[in-house]
Order: structure tokens, then sequence, then C-alpha cells
């Protein structure tokens, strides 16, 4: 099912206070990008209270066999963009009533208490403090969530839950859409589908499992080779598609996710539908690991329960170095980002289809969230 919901309302960015000189400014870096072979194509957009301010596509979506060309319907891997939509859906059952933050997972699914996992909670969970950033789920688990289920109970510690923050890839969010389905009774990605994306419209622009219809607009992903050029990472496959692997594993487009966002600065709200209450979303997004290290990012991340934020420390992945302290958001490996102002009312999405490597992809991310703050010419 598709939902009919028309998309944002448009408007220019001179009547929505953004200097136009400034987004001319972003197109040319990112086809400087693309010209030196950093990736095949990208596609950006950027919202402003309610409003569809930009959306741009550049490139191609697929190199191979033969070049075809991206447009502005082309879904882009979002790689752990997705942890946010993930999120979003516990969020919503926080609201329900039916878990809490603070609950344990081994209250949901006691299997999970087994190695010492007893005590996590869903906070430390989705805070990267539950102690098991390295664990792995195969691929066997994909679509037998029977197995996911017990796999992810079998999950082992590395260190005290709490003690450490440590980006955690791919592992807490296998646990959390166990814990999705433990709740519901359903496959996560039919509840994200169903209770989230389909009300809010968003159902043809984000996928947590790409539908077979919608495959074919989905770009391919490719990574570096050892000569300098592109190849198609390995897990560009209908089979990882499908699956909507919740740390890292959706597709969207770039107006979908700046859309997300919107609804996320608007309360809960997007064209006059609720998907969360305000309040919800207001603890979502609020610092709650201070400045402590992120070990696996070496610095403060400020780790929200979804997205981080920008914070006042001297540096930050991927937010834009002179973004208003309270903007939040989440990046996808080596790829792309989205973030939203509360100051400002923006949001922004960038994805590319290539992961870089560091400190360029760093680097890069950093200067493209800082001219879109740039182009911010009225509070």
């Amino acid at each position: 099912m598709t939902s009919p919901r028309p998309t944002l309302p448009t408007a220019s960015p001179e009547s929505a206070g953004i200097d136009p000189d400034r987004l001319a400014r972003l197109h040319a870096l990112i086809e400087s990008h693309i010209a030196e072979g950093r990736y095949p194509g990208a596609q950006t957009a950027l919202a402003r209270s309610g409003r569809m301010i930009e959306t741009a596509t550049f490139g191609n979506a697929r190199i191979e066999p033969q070049p075809v060309a991206a447009n502005d319907s082309t879904l882009w891997l979002m790689f752990s963009q997705t942890k946010v939509i993930v999120a979003a859906a516990l969020w919503q059952l926080v609201e329900a009533g039916a878990l809490r933050f603070a609950d344990r997972i081994a209250d949901h699914i006691p299997e999970f208490a087994a190695n010492g996992k007893g005590d996590v909670t869903i906070f430390q969970l989705i805070t990267h403090q539950g102690g098991f950033p390295s664990a792995e789920v195969p691929q066997e688990a994909w679509e037998d969530h029977e197995l996911l289920r017990k796999v992810v109970s079998a999950f082992s510690l590395e260190w005290t839950p709490g003690s450490k923050i440590h980006y955690h890839g791919l592992s807490a969010h296998w646990v959390a859409a166990a814990l999705i389905e433990a709740v519901t009774g359903e496959d996560y990605r039919d509840r994200i589908k169903n209770d989230l994306l389909i009300p809010l419209g968003l159902d043809d622009d984000i996928f947590v499992g790409v539908s077979e219809q919608a495959d074919d607009r989905c770009a391919h992903i490719h990574q570096l080779a050892e000569d300098g050029g592109m190849i198609r990472a390995p897990l560009d496959t209908r089979a990882w598609r499908a699956a909507g692997v919740p740390g890292g594993g959706g597709y969207a487009t770039a107006r979908g996710m700046a859309a997300f966002y919107q609804m996320l600065l608007a309360g809960g709200t997007l064209m006059g539908t609720r998907a969360l209450g305000p309040r919800v979303i207001q603890f979502a997004t609020r610092n709650h690991t201070g400045d402590r290290i992120d070990e696996s990012m070496g610095m403060p991340m400020h780790r929200g329960l979804g997205p981080h934020v920008r914070g006042e420390s001297p540096t930050i992945r991927g937010l834009g170095t002179i973004a208003s302290p309270s903007t939040f958001g989440h990046g996808g490996a080596g790829t792309s980002y989205s973030w939203a102002d509360p100051d400002s009312g923006v949001s922004f999405t960038y994805l590319t289809s290539c992961m870089a490597p560091e400190p360029w992809h760093s680097i890069r991310l950093d200067r493209v969230s800082n001219i879109v703050h740039s182009s911010i010419l009225e509070p």
C-alpha cells in the first residue's frame, strides 16, 4: 500500500530566509566530488518550517552495466540513518505505555538475560552503552525472526553495561527490532511502515525493507577499490535491501528524510497528521551522555535516544561545527547525514552512494553542513 498523501508544500529559498547563493556553493561542492570520482551520485533536500525549500539530485544512481541517471525518486542506502527511524518506533511504544526507556530488555525478552545481560536497559541500548558493540547477526536471521530473537539473546558482553559509550554499529538495533516484535507481535518492518511511515505519507520515500516494486529505484552502493576506483559493495544485494537491517539497511529519498525531520521539529506532526507527541521527541533529542567520549568516535557524541546532538564541544561528527547546539541528527557509514535545527526550523539531508574513507568523509560532511547552516539568514 502506498499512501496518497501529498508532499510538503514548496517555497523558494528567498521566501524562507535561505541564501540561494550558499546553496549554489553546496551544489558546486557536490559536483566537484562527483568529478573527482568520490561517489557516482548524490541527493540533497532542505526544508524549513513545514515547507520544502529545495531538492537536488546529482550524477548517476547506477554506473554498471551502463550509467543510469539518478532522479528525485531514487532511493539511497541510509546506513545508520536507519537507526533514528527504528528508534522512533520505540518512542511510539513508550507513548502507548507498552514499554519504558528504563525497562530492562529482559523484561520483554526474558531469554535476553543470558550471558550477564539481565540488567541492560532500553535507555542503555539506544545510547550505545549496552556493552556488546561487536556482536553480529548472521544473514540467515535477517528474515527468520525467531532465529533473530535467539541470536540477540545469546549476545555476550564485552564490558559492563553503562560503563562506556561505544557506538554499536548494527548490534543494538537488531535487539531493538526483536524488542519491537516481542512487544507488538508484528514484524518490526511492518510496524514501522504501518504505524509510522504510512500515516505520515512517507512510505514511498522511506523504506525499512525495500519492496520488490521499489527495488529498481535503489541506487547501487559502492566502495573504493585498491586502485582508487569504485566497485559495487558486497552488501548491494536484493537480500540486503529487503531485509531492512535496523541498524543500517534502510533506503530513502532525501526529501523523505528531510520531511521526517520536519515532523520531529514540529512536535510529531507532518501535513496535519500526528505520529508522535512533543514530549517524547524533546526527551529523545536531548543530550543524555554529556561530554563523555564515545570510544568508537574518539570524541563526545552527545547521544540522544536515536539521534545525537551538536552540543557545545569543539567538534562533532556530521552536524556541522557551526550548528546550533540543539541541532540533532544521524549519519550513515561513509556516505550521508540528516539533521534538524530546532532554533531555525531547518532540516537537511545529504545522501551519496560510495562509502568514503576517513578523514575525507568527516571533513566533507563538516563542509557540507556548514554551508547549509551558513545559508540560514533569518532566525
